[in-house]
């Protein structure tokens, strides 16, 4: 065959060939190290194991899925640079999300690369505001509503009259105060904020702010931290040595499994709300939980805890908005979920509110026994 012809039949004979679909990326960003490494490897591992099982049928719009996680290193700066990987790398979906200064930091870098960004943990009603990020969505409940259940708690339930704040210096930690303080304003507490203590989130000792607290014996103190694997451990050691008699009041998730494995029955009598429990009802009769708690367990040894339910619930519910449109573009998916009811994910059926909140549903504990994380539903 003349060299012509031959080189023609050769690109006819490769054009006639399908081409092979990309996969589709799944990215991931959060701490992997520091004081919340071990929490955001949690959160990391539900997402790959919920990946894997799409894989496992099938994948989705007939492609297969693949993770990309990155460090953010519970620092902004990291953060930032981590999301413009993602956006150089082509990301479909960024998940994200342990520390909100790093969320609210990546957010209009996601948003100016067109990737769809899903914040799993983070708890700043800032990240909703829809200032920097118009389609942003998350499955944690937020400080505005964490904070109605940990003020009516206090105030009500307790019938505290004198409050004192542990609070972690940031966006986060402020926000809930403040949150709180606006509870108890609406629903005109009797009694009194008597001090506010303030700590940064890579601090591990707390003595002056505990003595402190030690001599203004309040009836609660109300605790927010979100370095579960190394500030909120040794917190609650130092708390149970300065012999505070004051009722430790935990905002809303901290309560981790790095906790308990940390600090173990030094937990005992701590108060707190969470929105997942994988041996709590409803979530022992919900199918779905049952069977993510058993998928969890046999891949990694272990009982998830709430945070690995974020991680795979937001992974659940983006990929039935992208069945649901058959498209994998920003605004038609999160339009499919902003708003709308999602059936049989992890946390059962929820709803999503306009500003892409997922709505809470809150249990009120105490920890009984530290070292086994056994835990006595209050409310």
């Amino acid at each position: 065959m003349h060299k012509t012809k031959l080189a023609l039949a050769l690109i006819l004979g490769l054009a006639s060939v399908p081409a092979v679909a990309q996969d589709i990326k799944v990215g991931t960003i959060f701490p992997l190290s520091g004081g919340a490494g071990p929490d955001g490897q949690t959160v990391t591992n539900a997402v790959k194991l919920m990946v894997q099982q799409i894989n496992d049928k099938g994948g989705l719009l007939g492609r297969k899925l693949t993770v990309i996680s990155k460090d953010d290193e519970s620092t902004p700066a990291v953060g930032v640079s981590r999301a413009n990987e993602m956006v150089a790398e082509k990301a479909d979906i960024v998940i994200e999300g342990w520390n909100s200064p790093v969320t609210l930091a990546m957010q209009p870098i996601l948003a100016r690369g067109n990737i769809l960004d899903f914040t799993a943990v983070s708890k700043s009603d800032l990240i909703l505001s829809g200032e920097t990020n118009p389609y942003a969505m998350r499955i944690n409940s937020s400080n505005g509503f964490d904070a109605e259940v940990i003020a009516k708690y206090v105030a009500q339930t307790m019938k505290a009259k004198k409050i004192a704040f542990l609070t972690q210096n940031d966006v986060y930690g402020n926000g809930f105060q403040t949150a709180v303080e606006a509870e108890f304003k609406k629903m005109n507490f009797s009694g009194e904020v008597i001090m506010t203590e303030k700590f940064a989130f890579k601090d591990t000792d707390f003595r002056v702010q505990l003595t402190n607290i030690k001599g203004a014996n309040p009836d609660a103190v109300i605790v927010t931290s979100s370095s579960n694997s190394s500030g909120l451990p040794a917190l609650v050691d130092q708390y149970r040595q300065a012999g505070i008699k004051s009722t430790f009041v935990g905002a809303v998730g901290i309560m981790l499994s790095t906790v308990y494995k940390v600090a173990g029955d030094a937990n005992n009598g701590v108060i707190s709300a969470d929105i997942f429990f994988p041996d709590l009802p409803p979530f022992t009769t919900l199918p779905e939980s049952v069977a993510f708690v058993a998928a969890y367990k046999k891949a990694y040894g272990v009982d998830p805890d709430k945070s690995a339910a974020l991680g795979a619930a937001a992974v659940q519910v983006w990929a039935k908005a992208v069945e649901q449109t058959k498209s994998l573009d920003r605004k038609t998916v999160a339009e499919a979920i902003r708003g709308k009811p999602v059936k049989g994910t992890v946390f059962g059926d929820v709803q999503f509110l306009p500003n892409g909140q997922m709505q809470p549903r809150y249990v009120v504990f105490e920890v009984v026994d530290g070292k086994s994380a056994k835990l006595k539903a209050l409310q």
